[in-house]
């Protein structure tokens, strides 16, 4: 079977507006998708390896062409272990808040984690070159204010152009967008914002995946 990884950054669980919109795209993605699985990768709930300065000199040994060895082989099995789990995907749902103009501290220290070279990206004469291809993102997310196109807080959104750049980087550019905003300004708006983006996010799981 297919499988699609539901990475989580929230810690707020059913209070989560952000998971209330993931919740709707998955009810009619699992109804629709009869050959996939939904794999839920918590990020508030997972004990995310340190980088420490023994993992961080692997990376440079890598980045050199080399292969890992010894203990710094040794200090590498749960970034390994994580980078494995995020390969094996066919396809991602990536829900998160946004956190002071951008990612929770959680979502940044995963991405720190997985982005490594030989793994999700190498360095070639021309260029880098992203390994991670023919795959899909869907990212569902809720702001408190308003930081869209056409509002004077736009410069602020440092999350969208920051996910679109890393996941890219990697290869990943397939990406959808849906953005509940603003929801904390009333609760009248906060309604109907979360009611268009579950409506969106029902839409996109239709005709998300092309079989």
């Amino acid at each position: 079977m297919k499988k699609l990884l539901h990475i989580v950054a929230t810690p707020r669980s059913d209070e989560s507006r952000t998971l209330q919109i993931s919740q709707a795209f998955l009810d009619v993605f699992n109804r629709t998708h009869q050959g996939w699985v939904v794999e839920l990768l918590d990020l508030t709930r997972e004990n995310l390896p340190s980088l420490t300065m023994k993992r961080v000199d692997g990376k440079y040994v890598l980045l050199d062409g080399k292969e890992l060895y010894g203990d710094l082989k040794e200090a590498w099995q749960e970034i390994i272990a994580h980078i494995e789990r995020f390969n094996s995907a066919d396809a991602y749902l990536l829900s998160t808040p946004m956190w002071n103009f951008s990612i929770p501290y959680f979502l940044k220290h995963y991405i720190d984690i997985i982005v490594q070279p030989k793994f999700l990206f190498r360095y070639t004469p021309t260029g880098v070159e992203g390994l991670v291809k023919g795959k899909k993102m869907m990212v569902i997310i809720s702001r408190g204010g308003d930081y869209s196109s056409d509002s004077p807080e736009i410069s602020k959104d440092f999350q969208k152009p920051y996910l679109r750049s890393i996941f890219g980087f990697v290869g990943l550019t397939d990406m959808d967008f849906i953005i509940a905003q603003p929801m904390d300004i009333d609760i009248e708006t906060q309604k109907a914002r979360l009611a268009q983006a579950k409506n969106d996010a029902i839409a996109t799981a239709e005709k998300f995946i092309k079989e």
